[in-house]
């Protein structure tokens, strides 16, 4: 996705191309496959769900086309993992993938023991915190309780994203807010939740046996097995 004279273009495929992805269903099987991938077109070619999906179905509201409207029903299936993971930019993770991903991220330490080693600022705290009272928290109320917003801390959308990319947050809905009569109104938003409460502590430190940089380099491979041009900054630069 790039603007074009103050337009946004997809760079995808046509409905009709052979690659081209049709259905959520396709798109969860091909991230199980590839094993991870971007959102959006970056600076490895091909290495995004734009670039194999239909660049016209963007946008249009089309839940049986559109894969804006797919990452939603994705997200809350909870067969694959979806967040800022490359870059602070959305993407998706398969349940096998998201291990090696954990322990490279996180670099050993779940979040306590971070904490504790005085490696988390307290604007991170404070959001982790608000999990201990809820399992689960829409991005508003999460904002404001966590002390964020006029008069409180700074960067929220930047400290969420952060504690995405380390894994120690992860989105497992979205939903709209609902006036008095329960109904729904506005654009839905992100709900975040940590991957040990989607899919349990066991699954997702199941890769914390081997070094964190074994499993960088897993990733590594993967990227250069799929996309054999991809240049070491390229691969850095979305990973680190």
């Amino acid at each position: 996705m790039v603007m074009e004279d103050t337009t946004w273009v997809m760079h995808g495929l046509e409905w009709e191309h052979p690659a081209c992805i049709h259905s959520y269903e396709e798109l969860i099987k091909w991230i199980d496959e590839v094993g991870f991938v971007p959102l959006f077109r970056n600076e490895i070619q091909g290495f995004s769900v734009e670039e194999h999906t239909a660049s016209r179905s963007w946008w249009t509201g089309d839940k049986e086309k559109d894969p804006w409207e797919w990452r939603e029903i994705i997200a809350r299936s909870g067969k694959v993992a979806y967040g800022k993971f490359f870059h602070k930019k959305s993407g998706f993770i398969s349940l096998k993938w998201f291990p090696y991903f954990a322990n490279y991220r996180r670099d050993g330490y779940d979040f306590d023991a971070r904490w504790d080693d005085g490696l988390v600022s307290m604007r991170c705290k404070k959001i982790m915190d608000k999990f201990e009272e809820r399992k689960e928290w829409m991005g508003r109320e999460l904002k404001v309780q966590a002390g964020f917003g006029k008069g409180g801390e700074k960067n929220f959308d930047g400290i969420v994203a952060e504690l995405q990319m380390q894994t120690y947050l992860t989105i497992c809905d979205f939903r709209r807010k609902r006036n008095k009569k329960g109904m729904e109104y506005g654009l839905a938003v992100s709900v975040y939740a940590s991957p040990e409460e989607m899919w349990g502590y066991d699954m997702v430190s199941s890769a914390y046996s081997e070094k964190p940089e074994k499993s960088k380099g897993r990733i590594v491979r993967q990227i250069r097995n799929l996309y054999p041009c991809a240049s070491e900054k390229q691969i850095e630069i979305l990973i680190k």
